[in-house]
């Protein structure tokens, strides 16, 4: 059975808090992840997801420019721990309503998963099982 520590993304990026929304949405096209986590000094506070930039930023008609992502993120970062199955990963999603979890290791933040590493990892394991299956041959009966 895969872990969550095996298929999250390792070093995730992050964005101080008093960054500006308009370069917190940039920065996430440019590094093509929807979150980014929040991080003050050495702690991670936060984590700022696309769906935070929309419903709580472009929503509200505030200037992105002057909006900083402490006033959308969300807090504190749901967690699990790497040594934790990818099933597990999946409910606690579902449980609490969230797309992208921290990652922990003895506590620590080391990477983050979301529902993309998700789909990607069981559409992998589903077409590994097809491929058995169409590689498997039933043995032909001759006929003297």
């Amino acid at each position: 059975m895969s872990t969550v520590a095996q298929i999250m993304t390792k070093r995730p990026k992050s964005v101080g808090p008093k960054s500006s929304v308009a370069a917190v949405a940039k920065e996430m096209r440019q590094a093509r992840v929807g979150s980014l986590l929040v991080k003050r000094g050495t702690a991670f506070v936060g984590i700022v997801t696309d769906t935070d930039v929309v419903r709580r930023a472009v929503a509200s008609g505030k200037p992105l420019g002057k909006l900083t992502v402490e006033k959308i993120m969300t807090t504190p970062v749901c967690t699990i721990e790497g040594n934790e199955s990818v099933d597990e990963a999946q409910d606690m999603m579902a449980e609490l309503g969230v797309r992208h979890l921290g990652v922990t290791k003895g506590g620590a933040v080391v990477g983050i998963i979301s529902v993309r590493d998700l789909l990607v990892h069981y559409k992998r394991r589903a077409h590994t099982k097809i491929a058995e299956e169409v590689t498997y041959e039933e043995p032909k009966i001759t006929q003297d």
